[in-house]
């Protein structure tokens, strides 16, 4: 077993201070129509985990108490999948918040899901759609078999809606690079070239247009963190992350502005500490859940960050969110 010598992150950044909160993400569950190889969340067709009523109401009450929250972010698994995923997208719209799907786009050729753009462009949701590739090999690589085809059709379907045309209807698309296959490692390209890049292939390639390229780079955690295992390169690539640690990008971290939720209504500072268990904690050391929110009637309860050495990701080279590149 390779050793690691990465340096602890809290070594690295003795304190990261949590901002007033501005974003709520909430992971519905890990119910999906895919099982994507570099999935952090660890998400299937065979995941049965999701959102309860009790929790779905916790949140519906947390969203209509705190205007501070600005935006509510939905992900999963496949968050349309999961349980409350509408009454969520409806109480978030209905308090002036914009609303974030994380979709993979295959899901509207499901049963039963195939109203999923009309609802979405009826309700102004901002889709922020994984297309690890303009290229369909290497979609389908990390993805499967048929991917990237019917992820071209839903962004044509989003298009017709007026997705990437009208101000109002935003459609992102996500960026990862490979999974790498030796420790010759490598960041995210240039997020503003990938990006032209992208919108002329798809342009020339399907007439697809969408707003805006994010790119995120692999963090080693859920299957990630397995591949790497497997392939014993998981302690070199935590290496390389932390030789390219950029402290440019500390400032705007996605973590610092942002409460990530699991579906059993636990509280986290970003859905990475989430998938790795490693809850966010009061300013007396309590762990926080959405009813301990409800219960103080204040949403910035934390002190600090919790960090760990995959903290290394979000901030190696241009640095990494839900949101891409950093600086």
């Amino acid at each position: 077993m390779i050793q690691t010598t990465v340096t602890p992150f809290k070594q690295k950044l003795t304190s990261l201070t949590k901002k007033g909160i501005s974003v709520l993400q909430i992971n519905l569950g890990k119910r999906c129509n895919l099982a994507c190889h570099h999935c952090h969340v660890e998400a299937g067709p065979k995941r049965t985990e999701e959102l309860s009523p009790e929790i779905c109401q916790q949140l519906i009450e947390l969203i209509q108490r705190f205007p501070q929250i600005q935006i509510v972010d939905l992900t999963g698994g496949a968050p349309e999948m999961n349980y409350g995923f509408k009454p969520l997208v409806e109480v978030a719209r209905a308090t002036g918040k914009q609303v974030i799907v994380r979709s993979n786009l295959t899901i509207y050729f499901e049963d039963g899901f195939g109203d999923l753009p009309e609802y979405f462009a009826k309700h102004k949701v901002r889709v922020v759609a994984s297309l690890p590739c303009y290229l369909a090999d290497n979609v389908e690589k990390l993805r499967g078999t048929g991917v990237y085809n019917d992820s071209i059709k839903a962004l044509q379907w989003l298009n017709q809606l007026g997705y990437g045309k009208e101000p109002d209807l935003i459609v992102d698309l996500v960026y990862n690079p490979q999974l790498p296959v030796s420790d010759k490692f490598s960041l995210t390209a240039e997020q503003v070239k990938l990006e032209r890049d992208y919108k002329q292939f798809l342009e020339e390639s399907f007439g697809v247009s969408f707003n805006n390229l994010f790119t995120i780079t692999n963090l080693p955690v859920g299957r990630t963190k397995l591949y790497l295992e497997k392939k014993k390169l998981y302690a070199l690539y935590l290496e390389f992350l932390e030789s390219h640690f950029n402290s440019g990008t500390v400032e705007h971290l996605m973590c610092l502005d942002e409460l990530s939720i699991d579906y059993l209504g636990n509280v986290y500072d970003c859905d990475f500490n989430q998938m790795m268990n490693l809850p966010a904690k009061t300013r007396d050391g309590e762990n926080l859940t959405v009813a301990k929110l409800l219960e103080v009637g204040d949403l910035d309860l934390i002190g600090e960050v919790q960090t760990a050495a995959y903290c290394y990701g979000c901030t190696a080279g241009s640095g990494s969110s839900c949101g891409g590149a950093l600086v």
